[in-house]
């Protein structure tokens, strides 16, 4: 009885200190998974950010993706049936009978069974806008990000050297 005020006094002990570690950061779950980490690690956790940059539109690029053909062994799934013996043995008073009986089951494995093709991704397809005088700092030129589609088209049909503010998923293309 003495030990669960001690246990419980131990667990919230551990809950604190892993509270005051942070826990989760903010940088790399605010995406839902889409950071680069490189870009997120460069904020401070617990302070609110703005994940929008601004600049003056340098140039775009749409690079598509790139995939080839390649083969791996293809496998097949081959059962058998299978016999065993099996021994009963039964006591009875004083005398002891044995008999066996013979038990089927199946034994399956996978077999390698020639090769199939499938596509290979050797490149994914990227949309990314290039900045200048990026957040107002006119030394920052020439900074590329990698955007979603829609942002992509978005600054796009703006016009050359215009100003824009979006925000990327990663930075670097």
């Amino acid at each position: 009885m003495k030990r669960r005020p001690a246990l419980a006094g131990l667990t919230m002990m551990l809950v604190a200190a892993l509270a005051a570690c942070g826990g989760a950061d903010k940088a790399s779950s605010s995406h839902g998974g889409k950071a680069d980490s490189a870009y997120a690690g460069q904020h401070q956790a617990g302070q609110d950010r703005d994940d929008k940059v601004s600049g003056v539109r340098d140039a775009v690029r749409h690079t598509t993706r790139k995939t080839a053909k390649g083969t791996r062994p293809h496998y097949v799934k081959k059962c058998e049936t299978e016999t065993r013996k099996v021994k009963h043995t039964q006591r009875k008073k004083g005398r002891t009978r044995t008999w066996y009986t013979t038990d089927r089951y199946r034994d399956c494995d996978k077999v390698r069974k020639g090769t199939e093709t499938y596509t290979r991704v050797v490149r994914p397809e990227r949309w990314c806008v290039r900045l200048d005088d990026l957040n107002g700092k006119k030394a920052r030129d020439d900074v590329w990000f990698r955007v979603a589609p829609a942002v992509y088209s978005k600054v796009n049909g703006a016009d050359d050297r215009a100003r824009v503010t979006f925000e990327p998923i990663s930075k670097g293309c």
